[in-house]
């Protein structure tokens, strides 16, 4: 075969091989088409009633509808000749309704703080170089940073960041800033230069801080948590304007709270949270906006509440083989 046909072959494999993916697609869309008629409505359905609800054809809901038995999305009535919703489909609502319930309930907790501190408080998880905002909360006067969900800020650059590549082991971080010098290598250089200072500094107080990193207006406090439902750290984390909110009031007044709200929501992913619709963060008067005109580094000794395994089964550094985990 010459070099035309066989570059013609690989074509007309693409164009079938994206024909067959539509087709897919088109099938799993009808399904779900098909378990939403039992939405709100009757208990029990026949092929005839779901097409009319749902505007396919019979025959086609009768491959479906025999398909989705089989895998027990749904269950045939003989007597009846219809169907109602199978115990797979149950479990997937269940399970669907579970993460839902966990997100408000994080979404609480970041209210607590939010409400507190005039910032923008979010739960981030990790999507290659960026994080990206999943549930935030910021009060009625939040100043600065304004994220949403589904934002994406950078790895390299902010608190959040930081937290995320000083949690993960040793080889794993190096190796993923070494993934970034070759993609991004002008946004790596400022994470590579201080990795060490982030992860003594998440060793000794469980948190890490970003002044003026990201922007020179906004500092941030950040602490990392392992999540068993994604398989990786997510980050709490704080955006604050630095005006008001300099190196010293991160570490003796936001840490804290950021510390305690990494205990709660680290309860809640780990799911030994006990009762977890009362156990809110203890509110605390908000602090006060006051201005600011440096943003002096200091040290503290304060007890690492993470370390101390407050509400934490282990240690937010203890090593797992293999998985990236600290």
């Amino acid at each position: 075969m010459g070099r035309r046909s066989e570059r013609l072959s690989k074509q007309g494999m693409l164009a079938s091989d994206l024909s067959g993916e539509g087709d897919v697609i088109q099938v799993v869309s009808r399904a779900f088409d098909v378990l939403r008629c039992f939405e709100g409505h009757e208990a029990r359905l026949g092929n005839l009633e779901i097409s009319s609800r749902c505007g396919l054809p019979r025959s086609t809901v009768s491959r479906l509808t025999h398909t989705l038995t089989r895998m027990g999305q749904l269950v045939y009535l003989p007597r009846d000749q219809k169907y109602r919703i199978g115990p797979s489909a149950v479990a997937l609502s269940t399970s669907m309704m579970k993460g839902l319930q966990l997100r408000n309930l994080i979404r609480l907790r970041l209210q607590d703080v939010a409400d507190q501190l005039p910032g923008t408080v979010g739960f981030v998880i990790p999507d290659r170089y960026q994080l990206v905002y999943l549930e935030f909360a910021r009060a009625a006067n939040a100043l600065g940073l304004h994220e949403g969900t589904g934002s994406r800020i950078s790895m390299t650059s902010t608190a959040a960041g930081f937290a995320y590549t000083a949690a993960l082991d040793a080889d794993v971080g190096d190796a993923l800033i070494a993934e970034m010098e070759r993609e991004i290598p002008d946004n790596a250089r400022q994470l590579k230069s201080r990795i060490e200072e982030n992860r003594r500094h998440l060793c000794e107080r469980g948190y890490v801080v970003g002044c003026g990193t990201w922007s020179p207006h906004i500092n941030g406090c950040a602490v990392p948590l392992w999540s068993p439902q994604y398989q990786t750290y997510v980050v709490v984390t704080i955006g604050l304007l630095s005006a008001m909110f300099d190196e010293e009031r991160l570490h003796t007044e936001v840490a804290p709270q950021m510390l305690e709200l990494g205990a709660a929501i680290g309860g809640l992913l780990e799911g030994g949270e006990g009762d977890i619709f009362t156990s809110r963060i203890e509110r605390k008067p908000p602090l006060p906006a006051r201005p600011l005109n440096n943003n002096k580094i200091i040290k503290t000794e304060d007890t690492n509440e993470l370390e101390a395994g407050a509400r934490r089964s282990r240690s937010a550094r203890s090593v797992r083989a293999r998985d990236g985990r600290r």
